[in-house]
């Protein structure tokens, strides 16, 4: 999580703990740039993270700029979106920016926040996944292709 206010990150962690059938372990970071390096560090001691809660009203970041570095450093982790903002068209525009889903923290409760990041999760998983194989499909045409063009030489 990437929250700088206190109390909302402790909040957030007892809704986690609340949670009856999912265990969570969060790790909170008060800046942008403590997440990135965080995530850099990662990428060479190989540690995983399920999903990214993004405030978006950080002391180093504000608004939408936080996702690209984040989906760049993390490109297959999910990212959902916290924030004070109940506004329809930040969200959406994050989501079209890769954010898995928009989450006003006045409206957080324990259920909100698990199916919100079950679902991010999800969600991600099956997007890897789509991606793969279009990859793989696309080697595969790609192959095809050159097959055919010397049969023809």
């Amino acid at each position: 999580m990437i929250e700088d206010n206190l109390a909302e990150a402790r909040l957030l962690q007892e809704f986690l703990k609340q949670a009856q059938s999912h265990e969570f372990t969060l790790l909170n970071v008060k800046r942008l740039g403590d997440a990135l390096s965080l995530l850099s560090n990662c990428n060479e001691i190989s540690c995983d993270f399920d999903v990214i809660l993004l405030d978006l009203t950080l002391p180093d970041s504000e608004g939408l700029t936080s996702l690209p570095p984040l989906m760049s450093q993390a490109p297959t982790v999910p990212i959902v979106v916290l924030t004070n903002t109940n506004d329809d068209e930040l969200a959406i525009a994050a989501v079209r920016q890769g954010a898995q889903d928009y989450l006003v923290k006045r409206q957080v409760n324990v259920e909100v926040l698990i199916r919100a990041l079950r679902y991010a999760i999800e969600r991600k998983h099956t997007l890897e996944s789509l991606r793969a194989v279009n990859h793989a499909l696309e080697i595969r045409v790609e192959e095809r292709t050159a097959e055919l063009v010397k049969a023809q030489e």
